[in-house]
């Protein structure tokens, strides 16, 4: 039976909500959101009626929503949205909807929001263009859209790495890391006028990172001999590993993208 990529993002992230918003295992998601947030934070109003697109558990949407008027969290993965839901009825956020759906559908009339923000997702989409028409589509006119993700790095020292590889492995649910390039091409050509930009490196333990994604013991073990391999002189990976105080990290590259609605 074929799986689709829908069903292949539901089985990876339901497997990743208990542990989603966990230090600890998902660096990428939680120590730099405070970074985020401040990238965000000229835009960030008290009226402001904010959407989340693909928000997991809803850790940016929880971030901002006492300095916001309400905020909307979307996800297509029950768990997520479940444990979303129980994180902010502990934070006694009572402002923040959790709502399943589409990121290429979104169910919601054009001009809805006045920012609206996704953060991780679009290296999960075939057509990640799609998902950026649809979030300009939602914004009123002057919105802040805000995008988040992984960011294609240049591996001009490294030949032919192909950086979704490895992440493919890791997880199934990935598809292809963009550059900075691409996602600002494709804000312009949705309509958006790009603002800001912020990209950074961010140097992750892999051990942490694998234990998030809960893959087969014989794809861990192949990661990390190919890291170590690389680490001894061999192919690059794209994942730039290194050894830091003995135990073994690779490189993610990151960017915030900040544009504004026509």
């Amino acid at each position: 039976m074929t799986v689709t990529h829908d069903e292949k993002v539901v089985r990876e992230f339901s497997k990743q909500a208990a542990s989603f918003g966990d230090p600890r295992l998902n660096m990428a998601f939680t120590v730099n959101l405070a970074r985020l947030v401040q990238f965000m934070e000229p835009e960030l109003d008290l009226e402001d009626v904010v959407l989340e697109v693909c928000a997991g558990t809803g850790l940016v949407a929880r971030a901002i929503a006492r300095r916001v008027r309400h905020v909307t969290a979307l996800d297509i993965t029950p768990a997520m949205l479940e444990q979303g839901k129980r994180e902010a009825d502990a934070d006694t956020l009572t402002n923040v909807t959790f709502t399943r759906g589409d990121a290429l559908d979104l169910p919601y009339a054009g001009r809805s929001f006045t920012l609206v923000v996704t953060r991780f997702s679009l290296h999960h989409f075939a057509d990640p263009a799609a998902v950026v028409r649809e979030m300009v589509r939602v914004s009123r006119p002057g919105a802040a859209i805000v995008v988040a993700d992984l960011v294609r790095p240049d591996l001009a020292d490294q030949g032919d790495a192909d950086v979704d590889r490895l992440e493919r492995l890791r997880d199934p649910a990935h598809g292809t890391t963009l550059t900075s390039g691409q996602i600002t091409a494709m804000l312009g050509e949705a309509g958006a006028e790009v603002k800001r930009t912020d990209t950074f490196d961010l140097v992750r333990p892999l051990d942490q990172w694998l234990e998030l994604s809960q893959p087969p013991e014989e794809v861990r073990a192949r990661i990390r001999k190919e890291l170590e391999d690389e680490l001894a002189g061999g192919p690059a990976t794209g994942l730039r590993p290194a050894l830091v105080d003995g135990e073994l990290h690779f490189t993610h590259a990151n960017g915030f993208f900040l544009a504004i609605a026509p």
